[in-house]
């Protein structure tokens, strides 16, 4: 899958598939992207290749430990985050600045405690309040490559 920001200054490929995304209803999500919620493809960084050089802009997060959000420097568009939990090891690619989003629909429903009224979603994907136990509804293959990822990267 391929993708870029809006002038084009920086592209990316993700050279795996994604182990799963997120379309998150939070408060948090909602600001951020000024609009009712955020789609996330949750892939190793690794298997993200960037093409231009990104600025990283660190903003404050639910869990209080911040996420860096990696930007176009000339247009601005948010490509990706590095959360706290992750570290730098995961990136939340931005679905909507894939060239073909499509490609990339949500595994799952998140924080819907605080989705807003008119979005309506259809019982064909997990709807959850708020987070999730990944073991309860991760693919094993994705799981797999999470260990994986942790196994080459002991804390």
């Amino acid at each position: 899958m391929d993708g870029q920001c809006t002038c084009g200054a920086v592209s990316y490929r993700l050279t795996q598939s994604p182990l799963f995304t997120h379309c998150c209803h939070c408060t948090w999500c909602q600001r951020e992207t000024g609009s009712a919620f955020a789609l996330n493809a949750m892939i190793e960084t690794e298997f993200l290749q960037v093409q231009g050089q990104v600025e990283e802009v660190i903003t404050p997060s639910n869990s209080g430990k911040g996420q860096i959000i990696a930007r176009c420097p000339s247009c601005k568009v948010a490509l990706y985050s590095h959360y706290a939990g992750a570290a730098r090891l995961m990136a939340f690619v931005r679905v909507g600045t894939l060239k073909d989003p499509a490609t990339c629909p949500p595994d799952i429903h998140i924080f819907t405690s605080t989705k807003q009224p008119w979005v309506d979603l259809a019982p064909t994907l997990p709807i959850l309040p708020e987070y999730y136990d990944r073991k309860a509804y991760w693919p094993q293959a994705s799981l797999d490559r999470r260990l994986a990822l942790l196994a080459k990267h002991p804390k």
